[in-house]
């Protein structure tokens, strides 16, 4: 699809439609004229530079916000990684929604994201029970709808989970001993055989770009991992007592924004003996000992053992996360 110009953004069949990007921190309060679970987040990405300005962009009749969307990355100084932001006017007929959205996606879109880069994936977070609530599935179809126009496809629904203080944990087993994590060769050398067979649709989709899975893993870590600031002591690699043979291992960490799980896998050859619930036991243990507000997880709504484990485990599902990707030209899946 080709994105409109600004210029033609702004004369729409909707009034005298203008899609732009916030001039200054200073228009934040326009911003949160529509409503998101992140809002209290906005502040703090603006003044520590995980998000710009010019990557928040409003569509506007008049004075009245029709809509509204925004990139986010993990750092200062990075590039866009995340569309994370994307509203619209609940009053707007489904037609109007329809049109305000694609004006003001493919604008913001066309003017942030350089020509011929990949398309930053979109997240949203949903309510657990949000395909029972006739008003919120409608709105939240037609953005939904918005994405697939623009050519994106639904990668994955998420379970968001939490942890929290009070809830007990279950005791070691004795079957595992639980070290701590030497340095990146040790962690990627685990992660590489836990992408074999992986549940998890961004593992899969890295493996369908064509990476393979000692990539897929450096990816991961280099990406992710590797930048979070909290402590490496924090992370756990299990093994069997006697042999020293691992079976597995878990993240705990500290993101921008919460104390998470941010990882955790069972090798190919020791799955099915429930060692996934001893490892979130103990890197929920690990952050329980901080005596942390709450601890964070998400897992994919189709990776049943993992969400089983987390219940076990006492974690409660809250929240719901949908995941659009817009594919690379040529590149299917990608």
């Amino acid at each position: 699809m080709t994105a409109p110009s600004a210029s033609s953004a702004s004369s729409t069949s909707h009034h005298d439609l203008v899609v732009r990007p916030l001039a200054e921190p200073g228009e934040l309060g326009l911003f949160l004229g529509l409503s998101y679970t992140l809002d209290h987040e906005l502040a703090d990405d603006l003044a520590g530079g995980r998000r710009l300005p010019e990557w928040m962009w409003v569509a506007l009749d008049g004075d009245r916000l029709l809509g509204r969307l925004s990139w986010w990355a993990k750092a200062p100084g990075r590039p866009p990684e995340h569309l994370d932001f994307f509203d619209l006017d609940p009053a707007l007929s489904p037609r109007e929604r329809a049109d305000v959205g694609l004006r003001l996606l493919e604008t913001a879109t066309a003017a942030v994201v350089p020509a011929g880069a990949p398309r930053p994936e979109y997240t949203r977070f949903l309510p657990a029970d949000w395909r029972e609530v006739p008003e919120t599935r409608a709105l939240l179809e037609s953005l939904f709808g918005v994405l697939t126009a623009s050519g994106a496809r639904p990668l994955v629904e998420r379970l968001r989970l939490e942890w929290r203080p009070g809830t007990p944990l279950p005791e070691p087993t004795g079957r595992l001993l639980f070290r701590p994590v030497r340095d990146r060769e040790d962690l990627v050398s685990l992660m590489t055989p836990v992408m074999e067979g992986t549940l998890d649709a961004h593992g899969r989709a890295d493996l369908a770009s064509g990476l393979s899975a000692r990539e897929a893993a450096e990816l991961h870590y280099d990406e992710e991992l590797g930048r979070y600031a909290s402590p490496r002591a924090w992370w756990r690699v299990a093994e069997l007592p006697g042999t020293g043979e691992p079976v597995g291992f878990v993240v705990p960490a500290r993101n921008n924004y919460h104390h998470t799980i941010a990882y955790i896998g069972v090798l190919p050859a020791h799955r099915g003996r429930g060692y996934a619930d001893e490892l979130l036991a103990e890197g929920t243990g690990v952050l329980a000992a901080l005596d942390v507000r709450r601890v964070r997880a998400a897992t994919d709504l189709g990776n049943v053992p993992m969400a089983e484990s987390f219940a076990r485990t006492g974690y409660v599902a809250f929240e719901r996360a949908v995941n659009y990707v817009w594919d690379v030209p040529g590149v299917a899946g990608a």
